[in-house]
């Protein structure tokens, strides 16, 4: 039992498969398990421990009395990290205005130089960098039932652009998420924005004022996360389809291994098998596909967002830059038109404005033979 018993706890841990790529799969459960059986709860709680207790349990740790113990809270006070004291103040740097000596000449020249190669200012990027990660930090309930349990697992998946988008293949994620591992597969669904999920399909050039209102997530919710050999159908929805069918039925006449299908809506985090920094697939829209890569497991703990309604937690957006009208070059593009004489290129992308004054007269009739569809820019996530 015991040989059995260390072999699984060896599978569910995770070890680099290639190194410095991605892990062996293993069983998120079961490694959470492993982490609680090894660790005294007082390592991973959101409780403080009393100064005083902390004392005596290093006391018995290190096995020395309390005098040694409050020598050592003085020697290695931050007190003590200081270089000199406010009555000894430091050597300084400054050099005199004027100076008379040649090699004070070359130093001043070179302190004057380096102070104009200071920013007086920070950039966007810098100072936005990690700012929404940062609003989260610490955040407690109101109502102590949304309380984040002790010992919860937080896995942090990074969704990458949809791989259409051919430029963006080696750039940062699309969108940084933290989920917790109690949390089903169809939360992280719901939380990954995709500006396909935003279009309206059809043509409107005869009618550029009938543009329906529903948006291609209201209409078309079928949708699936590949995991380890498994489609994770999104089946929430009467109108729900199994969109991994096909490609299960083309696997058969390839001869690859049989893949199983599981509800997105029936799973939790805790019941995958998966790799971190392995690369798996969400499809939504049919064929609108995304890479979704785990690169964290670890336990909460109390500088975290512990309040459970903001999972899963958004951390970080890539901005992406805003495509403007072609013709005014002002006013973002809420039209795409193809065939058009009219436009400088094709397809062309115009403001609304734009849009309206080129293709059509006082009255509204349609100005040459053209196709308008509605744009929807990605830049909306900004």
């Amino acid at each position: 039992m015991a040989e059995s018993g260390g072999a699984e706890a060896l599978e569910n841990v995770p070890v680099y498969e290639y190194i410095d790529v991605n892990s062996k799969p293993f069983h998120i459960g079961s490694f959470r398990k492993l982490w609680l059986d090894a660790l005294k709860p007082d390592y991973y709680s959101y409780t403080e421990t009393p100064q005083e207790i902390q004392d005596i349990e290093f006391i018995e740790e290190m096995r020395i009395d309390e005098e040694t113990l409050d020598e050592l809270k003085t020697i290695c006070s931050v007190e003590r990290l200081r270089c000199h004291s406010e009555n000894n103040p430091p050597d300084t740097d400054e050099i005199p205005a004027e100076p008379k000596l040649a090699t004070l000449k070359l130093r001043k020249r070179r302190q004057d130089y380096k102070k104009t190669l200071l920013r007086d200012h920070v950039g966007r990027h810098d100072a936005y960098a990690n700012e929404m990660e940062v609003l989260a930090v610490g955040r407690k309930p109101k109502d102590p039932q949304d309380l984040v349990p002790e010992g919860e697992l937080i896995l942090t998946f990074n969704v990458l652009y949809p791989v259409i988008f051919e430029r963006f293949k080696y750039v940062r994620p699309h969108q940084t998420h933290h989920v917790l591992g109690s949390q089903k597969l169809t939360d992280l669904r719901d939380a990954i924005c995709c500006v396909n999920d935003l279009q309206v399909f059809g043509e409107f050039s005869e009618t550029p004022n009938m543009v329906p209102q529903f948006i291609s997530k209201d209409h078309y919710k079928s949708a699936f996360f590949f995991f380890e050999g498994t489609f994770f159908n999104d089946m929430r929805f009467p109108e729900c389809r199994d969109i991994s069918e096909t490609t299960r039925e083309w696997a058969k006449t390839y001869d690859f291994p049989e893949f199983h299908t599981a509800r997105m809506e029936d799973t939790v985090f805790y019941d995958l098998k998966v790799k971190v920094g392995y690369p798996y697939l969400y499809c939504h829209q049919g064929d609108c596909e995304h890479i979704v890569i785990l690169t964290d497991v670890r336990l909460a703990h109390r500088d975290d967002c512990l309040d459970s309604k903001h999972y899963p937690l958004l951390t970080h957006k890539h901005r992406v830059v805003t495509r403007k009208c072609s013709v005014c070059h002002l006013y973002i593009s809420r039209w795409v038109t193809t065939n058009d004489a009219l436009a400088p290129m094709n397809p062309c992308l115009f403001c609304d404005q734009c849009f309206r004054m080129f293709h059509y007269d006082k009255d509204g009739n349609k100005l040459g033979d053209f196709k308008a569809y509605s744009y929807v820019d990605p830049g909306a996530f900004n």
